[in-house]
Order: structure tokens, then C-alpha cells, then sequence
């Protein structure tokens, strides 16, 4: 009898091990704590509470589906309030805050999007392109892949619907006047992070910050928030320029693209161009794919920028 009673114990102590995350359920964005850290901890909490037989030490684990505020650790409910789809691979999405109340993200920082498909939870980081004062709502750009998981379960959205995030995460602290100037360098929605930043800029009257953006992408037609970005042009201390890959007729842009467009893709000689017309030493930011990063790198140091002149998202 004693022996079954042990064996009981025993089987209720292994339902409350945590369970390991799946290799999808980590973003690969390097967060902090990433959920195979929150794993860990929760683990050898598990194990102290184990070996010491008090199950009160496990009553500091905050139940994930019941948060109370954003927050890295714990993933949080909002709702879908509108979504668009910009491109015919790329949407749009508003998700709704209680009241008045303000996501509290800083410049560039980002979430972890949790979704289900077919009984397999991924999880991916996503910038929002909201400003950062935003108040009862935030914004996010989401590019959907045909073989993505995360692709499948965004396209099933609807106004209405709900999807969980945590956060917030990011490395890159803006503050106002901290740079002479900024050089972003951005391919496709690398351009997220860009965005509030860039307006936290131009919506403080005593930041003097210049920005040089560089936006990277296929064709005009995939070009993201054009009103948005016309009208951060429109700024004295604003410069953005457009390198379309798949373009090559300067005639069929609208005029007020046709003088900072450039075809093909972003190398060294147009790098050094940029930091060599930059009107201060600037600070360069560099958003998109691996390959892009990674080819921004060796393009930024050649230019003459050392390795803490440059941060990578």
C-alpha cells in the first residue's frame, strides 16, 4: 500500500514537470528570456521543489494564459480590431488596447507572435510600426511566406479574432539627440523597426537627429507605407531613398520617386555614397533578411564605420 502511495506521489509530481518547448517555438530573434530559458527556470524550480517535497515552491510560476499585463515572460490576449492586406503577400494588422492605454514598447523594440497550426505552436518576433505614444491600439507588418506555419495561421485571421503576444524585447535604445545621424538600411518589412523610430524623431520638435532611410525592395508596387514614408520626407532633417531589384525604368516611377530611386541592390559602392553625403557621422541600423544583414555588415565596416557605429536587428 505504501508502495502504490509513493508510485501515486510520484505520477503527480511528473504531470507538474515542465514540459520542453519544440524547436518552433523559439523565434530565433535571440530574446530574452527566450522560452527555452523560461524552460530551464521553471525546471529547476521544479527540481528544488521536487527534491524537497514542497509543492509551495512552485507557487511562483504565473500561469500563462492569465497575465495581467504585457510582459517578456507571459503571452497576452488582444484582439483584432482591423486588417489589411497591403501587398498581395503582406498585411496590415491593428490590435485593439484597453481605454487609452499605451502598449509601452520603446523605439524598435519587439514582440513573440504565438500561433497554432495543426497542433504545432510557432512563435516568431514581430516589430510594431505603431508610434510609440499610440494610445488604444498598435500596429504590426506582417509578410506571409506559402510554406510558412506562422504565414498559414496569420492568413486565418479575421476582425475580431484573437492573437497572444509577449514581449517586449530589443537590444537598441533610442534616445532623442544620442546620434549626429542615423543610416537605416532596410530590406522589405526590415523596415518596421525603422518606423517608430523614425517618427519619434520627427515628432520631437527638440530632437535634431537627421536620418538617411534606405529602403530596399523588389518593385514599386511592393513598396510599404508609401504615404507614411512620403510624409517623413517631408522633413528637413528626413532623406529617404528607394533601390527597387526588379525595376529598370526611372519613366514609369511617379515623379516625386524618380530622383531618389536607384535599381539593382544595395552594395558597396552605393554604401559609401551614403555615409560619404551622411551631413554628420552617423549611426547605421540594418533590418531585413540574413543574407541582407550579413552583406550591410562587410558593406558598412569597408565604408569606413566601425563595428560599434552599427546595430543589427
Amino acid at each position: 500500500m505504501a508502495e502504490r502511495e509513493k508510485e501515486d506521489a510520484e505520477e503527480a509530481w511528473l504531470q507538474l514537470r515542465p514540459v520542453e518547448p519544440l524547436p518552433s517555438q523559439c523565434c530565433g530573434s535571440g530574446c530574452s528570456p527566450c522560452v527555452f530559458d523560461l524552460y530551464h527556470r521553471d525546471l529547476a524550480r521544479w527540481e528544488a521543489a521536487h527534491a524537497s517535497n514542497d509543492r509551495s515552491l512552485l507557487s511562483g510560476k504565473q500561469p500563462q494564459s492569465c497575465p495581467s499585463k504585457l510582459n517578456p515572460e507571459n503571452f497576452l490576449a488582444f484582439r483584432i480590431s482591423a486588417l489589411d492586406k497591403v501587398t498581395n503577400d503582406t498585411y496590415h494588422v491593428r490590435f485593439a488596447l484597453p481605454g487609452n492605454s499605451q502598449l509601452g514598447l520603446r523605439p524598435g523594440q519587439h514582440l513573440i507572435l504565438r500561433g497554432t497550426v495543426e497542433d504545432l505552436e510557432i512563435q516568431r518576433a514581430y516589430t510594431p510600426i505603431s508610434p510609440p505614444s499610440a494610445e488604444g491600439y498598435f500596429e504590426v507588418l506582417i509578410k506571409c511566406y506559402k510554406t510558412g506555419l506562422m504565414s498559414q495561421y496569420v492568413e486565418s485571421w479575421r476582425a475580431g479574432d484573437t492573437a497572444f503576444w509577449r514581449g517586449p524585447f530589443g537590444d537598441f535604445f533610442y534616445k532623442p539627440n544620442q546620434y549626429g545621424e542615423l543610416l537605416m538600411l532596410a530590406a522589405g518589412t526590415g523596415l518596421a523597426p525603422m518606423v517608430p523610430i523614425l517618427q519619434s524623431i520627427t515628432d520631437n520638435a527638440e530632437d535634431e537627429t537627421f536620418v538617411t532611410l534606405v529602403c530596399c525592395f523588389k518593385t514599386f508596387d511592393s513598396i510599404y507605407l508609401k504615404t507614411f514614408l512620403q510624409e517623413q520626407a517631408r522633413f528637413w532633417n528626413v532623406r529617404i531613398f528607394f533601390i527597387l531589384s526588379q525595376e529598370n525604368s526611372l519613366e514609369q516611377l511617379p515623379w516625386s520617386y524618380q530622383e531618389k530611386t536607384r535599381f539593382g541592390r544595395l552594395g558597396l559602392g552605393l554604401i559609401k555614397e551614403l555615409v560619404g553625403c551622411c551631413r554628420r557621422k552617423p549611426f547605421a541600423l540594418v533590418c531585413g533578411s540574413p543574407e541582407f544583414t550579413k552583406d550591410m555588415a562587410k558593406c558598412l565596416l569597408c565604408a569606413g564605420l566601425a563595428k560599434d557605429s552599427c546595430f543589427f536587428f
